[in-house]
């Protein structure tokens, strides 16, 4: 997957805006005007008509890349906006906050970039093992998780590793105690809150368990035909899920009925995720086809199959996806301006900290597979010798 060419025989990694017209380059993304004063709050803070949004995909083939829809709202169409070849093995898991996008991937790191200023931040080099989870809290903190059996938080501003957890050993990050525990007949691949909080929901294979905090018991259970590949929450009382199928169904946790189903595409529905933008509930799809695809739900007829607004189609073989706003609400904002801080209680001498942001810089594929490379066998071979030593101590 080739990024877009400026000059002939041109080849950038740069994560830089496509041109507008002849001569214009702009270095930066800049909302769109919109109406403004007009945002909704139904499921989370939602971004204004005024903002811009980009499909941010990661596939088999190492590569990061983004189209951007310029006046969400208005217009859908999405456009070449940048790629990057990011990891030295296939992309896992992408996630997003209103400054940054962090990718995780079976070489074992996470990456990071600023996508306001368009610039590399680095990568956090503390895990040994496929990146498998990673989401943001607000604009102060990131959760990370892999195979190695670790949970990490770090911190975004100095990207710090103020804790690393030991999976189902610790959860409550101010006490150190155990918040809640919930034993589960099968191991499960997703869980995830609803938007109030109120619920959460556990997948195992083809079952989805919807429970109730206050319960802690399962309240229904949804089982699908094939094994849930991905789960998004519309609102509370609608969720959309895909497995190893080309449809996607929309089902009401209240019933646990099934509202409507839709053919998203040729073949498996891989990932999704949901934004609301200027009155617009978008779920977005992708598939193993290399098709990205925005559906418009009209929550008051969710009977009706959603409305395709647009679809592109990136010729790769897609692993991940999020969708990234210009001006999306953080969550935490309010906490980290009264000042409420994390105890740095975990050493930090496996996190690759960059203090000066490094901008991106034309890199052929064959260099920035060997710097990376070479960042995690470093990594490897200290982590050997640390485990030597520690054997030979007993």
């Amino acid at each position: 997957m080739e990024p877009e060419a400026g000059s002939e025989g041109q080849r950038q990694r740069e994560m830089e805006p496509e041109a507008g017209s002849e001569g214009q380059r702009q270095r930066e993304m800049e909302p769109e005007a919109g109406s403004e004063g007009q945002r909704q709050r139904e499921m989370e803070p939602e971004a204004g008509s005024g903002c811009q949004a980009v499909l941010i995909g990661g596939c088999y083939e190492q590569i990061l890349f983004g189209y951007r829809i310029k006046r969400p709202g208005q217009s859908w169409d999405p456009e070449a906006d940048f790629t990057h070849h990011a990891h030295t093995a296939s992309l896992t898991i992408v996630a997003v906050n209103d400054q940054c996008v962090a990718t995780g991937s079976k070489d074992e790191t996470i990456q990071l970039y600023n996508m306001k200023k368009k610039i590399d931040q680095g990568s956090l080099l503390h895990h040994d093992g496929t990146v498998t989870c990673l989401e943001f809290y607000g604009n102060t903190h990131l959760l990370s998780g892999a195979e190695d059996g670790l949970i990490c938080v770090w911190n975004t501003k100095k990207w710090k590793c103020l804790k690393s957890i030991q999976a189902h050993k610790t959860w409550n990050l101010i006490d150190g105690k155990s918040a809640f525990i919930k034993n589960i007949k099968q191991n499960a691949h997703i869980v995830q809150w609803s938007p109030s909080g109120d619920n959460y929901i556990v997948v195992s294979n083809n079952q989805l368990d919807i429970y109730t905090l206050k319960t802690a018991s399962i309240n229904g259970t949804i089982m699908c035909k094939t094994r849930i590949s991905s789960v998004k929450f519309i609102i509370d009382s609608i969720i959309a899920v895909a497995g190893d199928e080309e449809y996607v169904r929309l089902y009401d946790t209240n019933s646990k009925k099934c509202l409507s189903e839709f053919k998203a595409h040729d073949t498996r529905v891989k990932v999704m995720d949901f934004f609301q933008v200027a009155q617009n509930h978008v779920l977005a799809t992708a598939s193993s086809d290399g098709y990205i695809k925005l559906w418009r739900v009209d929550i008051k007829k969710v009977q009706n199959s959603p409305l395709l607004l647009s679809e592109v189609n990136t010729s790769a073989r897609l692993t991940c996806l999020a969708v990234w706003l210009s001006d999306r609400a953080s969550i935490a904002q309010e906490v980290e301006e009264q000042g409420t801080h994390c105890k740095d209680v975990a050493t930090n001498k496996h996190c690759k900290e960059k203090k000066n942001k490094i901008k991106l810089t034309p890199l052929d594929g064959a260099e920035h597979t060997k710097k990376t490379e070479s960042k995690i066998l470093h990594k490897r071979k200290m982590s050997a010798e640390t485990k030597k030593r520690k054997k030979n101590k007993q």
